[in-house]
Formats: C-alpha cells, sequence, structure tokens
C-alpha cells in the first residue's frame, strides 16, 4: 500500500479528523473522572477543562455547558458496559451457562469500575433528572431485554428455567446484587466486622450471586 506523504491534503484532512476526536476523548475521561470524584455539584468546569488540557470555551464548544457535559458522561458509562455486556455474546453458550456469564459480567465489572458506581448514585440524587433527556440510554436497555428475553426463552424450551420470569425484573435482580455489594463494601466491612473486599469473600459473594438467581430460575417441581 502506497505510503501518505505527510504534507498532502490527504493527510490534513486525517489529522483533522483525529484532533476533535482525541480532545473530546480527553474531555469525557477528565469529566468522568471529576464527576465520579465530586459529583455534579461539586465539579467544576474549569478542573475538568485543566485535566482535559484545554480551555473553558472548548469545553464549551464540544459539550455546551456543565449539564451537558454529564449527560454525555452518563451515557458513554451505560455504553461502556453494555457493549462490554454484548461482546459475551450469550446466545452461544447453554442457558445455564450463558447466565452464569451474565451473572460473573456483572459482578466484575462493578468491582473494576468504581466510577460507574459513583456517577449513578450521583445521578439517582437527581431522580435521573438528566438521564431522562437521553434517547440513546433507552435503546441500549431494550437489547439488554431482547437479549435476555431470548436466553429466558431458551432455557424454557430446555426446561432448566421457570415460566412466567420478567427479563427486566431478574436483570434489575442482577444487577442490585452486584451493585449494592460494591457501592456499600466499607460500611458493610464496618458494620459486620469482615473484609468484604478481600478475594475470597468476593468470590463467595459471587458464587452465593450465582445460586441465589439459578436457584430461583430452576422450575418448579
Amino acid at each position: 500500500m502506497k505510503a501518505i506523504n505527510p504534507r498532502s491534503p490527504w493527510s490534513s484532512t486525517r489529522m483533522r479528523r483525529r484532533r476533535p476526536d482525541a480532545t473530546r476523548r480527553r474531555i469525557l475521561d477528565a469529566a468522568t473522572s471529576e464527576f465520579a470524584a465530586k459529583g455534579l455539584a461539586g465539579s467544576r468546569v474549569n478542573e475538568i477543562a485543566r485535566r482535559a488540557r484545554i480551555n473553558k470555551r472548548m469545553l464549551y464548544h464540544y459539550f455546551g455547558d456543565k449539564e451537558a457535559l454529564w449527560l454525555a458522561v452518563l451515557e458513554e458509562a451505560y455504553l461502556n458496559i453494555r457493549s462490554s455486556e454484548q461482546k459475551l455474546d450469550v446466545s452461544r453458550f447453554a442457558p445455564r451457562l450463558a447466565m452464569r456469564r451474565l451473572i460473573e459480567f456483572n459482578l466484575s465489572y462493578v468491582q473494576s469500575h468504581p466510577e460507574f458506581i459513583s456517577l449513578l448514585l450521583t445521578e439517582n440524587v437527581h431522580r435521573a433528572r438528566y438521564l431522562r433527556r437521553s434517547r440513546k440510554v433507552r435503546a441500549l436497555h431494550t437489547s439488554l431485554l431482547d437479549v435476555i428475553g431470548d436466553l429466558l426463552a431458551r432455557g424454557r424450551n430446555a426446561g432448566i428455567f421457570r415460566k412466567g420470569v420478567d427479563a427486566a425484573e431478574l436483570y434489575i435482580t442482577i444487577a442490585a446484587l452486584s451493585f449494592f455489594y460494591f457501592s456499600n463494601i466499607h460500611t458493610l466491612s464496618t458494620i459486620f466486622g469482615r473484609n468484604f473486599n478481600a478475594a475470597a469473600a468476593r468470590r463467595k459473594h459471587r458464587k452465593h450471586v450465582v445460586n441465589v438467581v439459578l436457584g430461583f430460575l430452576r422450575p418448579d417441581d
């Protein structure tokens, strides 16, 4: 393949395309760190701009205002978890194994992305005021429910999952058993006098959650 002359018009066009993408990426990364650490009210646009190595005017050029930037960060947070979830491709696996992988994924993701916990807790303080403006997030979760619904149907047809399970309710249960553990891990460790953040404790919780969900899905005799 012929190399492109760095002085050619084609090269200049590529560079111009890359710069806005890179700048937007830096802003989102900086904003995610700032919002996760200080919440929406406590975060400052000046600090986000400093972290992103840009001036405040450029930040406003890309995102409009602080609230629009907050929504963009939320949307990306949901996009990241859903994109990672899709890579599991649970349709490849038998229903029980697929469900196990889905449960374990949620536990692992929340554990390794504490910023996701912080962002969601903050948005719930605001009663999803900003998330309600997003069409992207709702579309992502419609697809998620389709995947879970298909998985439940395959399990029912195979005689290993019970009938009448609501896909949204099941996902909420899986998410709750993952999210609550890690969002409250410090207080839980304190009040029970156990280190729930220890590797052995996390493995025990993982096994417990898998057993709880799969046990619920088992058909009645």
